[in-house]
């Protein structure tokens, strides 16, 4: 178990089944959490054997929003994402079908037009700290009226998102997925594109395999 500094961590939190394990199992218990959004079971890091633990998915039931910006730094559950009977094998791990992330304080984008900016490409790269968690998240936008996909930054994410005038949100719907970037190549190809292939379904997304060239294996190392 790494070292985290007790800024980082909450200790003693008691859970009555918002917590599974990773075989999908409700945990009831004590477990502790990082600023990064992860769960372990147990009073404090100390407290062992102690295995990771996930938010217990809800299907039909979307994670709310990230806090309003220039709120700092909130841990915010969004896009869970449910498996279904034909989804091809393997299943997606339920560490994947729900996750949080930590959203920073946006800084003011420069506008493009009186009216507000227009979403620009802006991909998030994976940092060595991804690399060792195993995945990170990825952040999109459709046009809402065609069939046009733009890759940008948690910042822009969140601009959309709470509909702030900085940015031309009335044209344009946010959305984001996990991203698998290390472990066995065959197993992170499939989960990358059983996980677009299902985001695809939910949201009604045509084609935006294509704009990701079928590219499962991105930033896989």
């Amino acid at each position: 178990m790494s070292y985290y500094p007790l800024s980082q961590i909450k200790t003693n939190i008691y859970s009555n089944g918002e917590l599974s394990t990773i075989s999908g199992e409700l945990y009831t218990g004590y477990y502790w959490k990082t600023s990064k959004g992860q769960f372990f079971s147990g009073r404090t890091p100390q407290d062992t054997p102690s295995q990771e633990l996930f938010l217990t998915q809800n299907p039909l039931s979307p994670g709310p929003l990230p806090s309003p910006p220039g709120t700092g730094n909130v841990l915010s559950p969004i896009n869970e994402l449910a498996t279904f009977p034909n989804d091809p094998d393997p299943p997606i791990p339920p560490k994947y079908q729900s996750t949080s992330i930590i959203l920073d304080d946006y800084n003011t984008l420069k506008p493009f037009s009186n009216n507000g900016s227009i979403p620009y490409y802006s991909p998030t790269n994976p940092t060595p700290q991804d690399y060792q968690v195993g995945e990170f998240r990825r952040f999109f936008c459709k046009k809402t009226n065609e069939i046009q996909y733009i890759e940008i930054d948690p910042k822009q994410y969140s601009l959309i998102s709470y509909k702030d005038p900085q940015i031309l949100w009335q044209l344009y719907y946010p959305f984001n997925i996990p991203w698998v970037i290390s472990g066995q190549e065959e197993s992170t190809l499939r989960i990358n594109e059983n996980m677009v292939a299902l985001t695809m379904k939910q949201l009604k997304l045509p084609r935006f395999n294509d704009y990701l060239k079928n590219d499962y294996l991105k930033y896989f190392i």
